[in-house]
């Protein structure tokens, strides 16, 4: 049913978003505690810091072997880029809404919309957009 690539790609896939992810997660507790910043702001923060630790993992390692760096990396940033900003926004948006209408503490509510947004809009546009496969480049290859 799944092929043994695209399981193995799928769990590094969850590595690299982990460590983006405590960093990220990590980053806006000290904020919000320590400097006092409004969680959203310190999730903006902490989420690019996350974003690069993700980005450099998945390019380096996660993705290599599928688009290998046959894709420009100005490219891939810059797709990338758009994610996070989408990720990031809704993150904040969930995080506040969690908050707001079930009264959740931040910490949980952004656990709560974190594996909504990374499993539903994050692996997804990562994977088929970001570093979506070359298929000349991979064809050319295995010939």
């Amino acid at each position: 049913m799944f092929r043994r690539k695209s399981v193995l790609t799928f769990l590094q896939a969850q590595v690299a978003a982990f460590l983006g992810g405590i960093t990220d997660y990590g980053l806006m507790i000290l904020f919000t505690e320590v400097f006092q910043l409004h969680f959203t702001f310190s999730i903006l923060i902490s989420g690019t810091v996350g974003a690069i630790i993700n980005f450099s993992i998945n390019r380096l390692w996660v993705f290599k072997n599928q688009c290998g760096y046959s894709n420009p990396i100005n490219n891939q940033l810059f797709k990338f880029a758009l994610v996070v900003l989408g990720s990031i926004s809704l993150k904040s948006f969930g995080t506040l809404m969690m908050q707001k209408i079930f009264q959740l503490d931040y910490r949980i509510g952004r656990l709560v919309t974190d594996i909504f947004v990374s499993y539903g809009f994050n692996y997804p546009l990562i994977k088929y957009w970001v570093f979506k496969s070359n298929e000349k480049q991979n064809a050319v290859e295995s010939n």
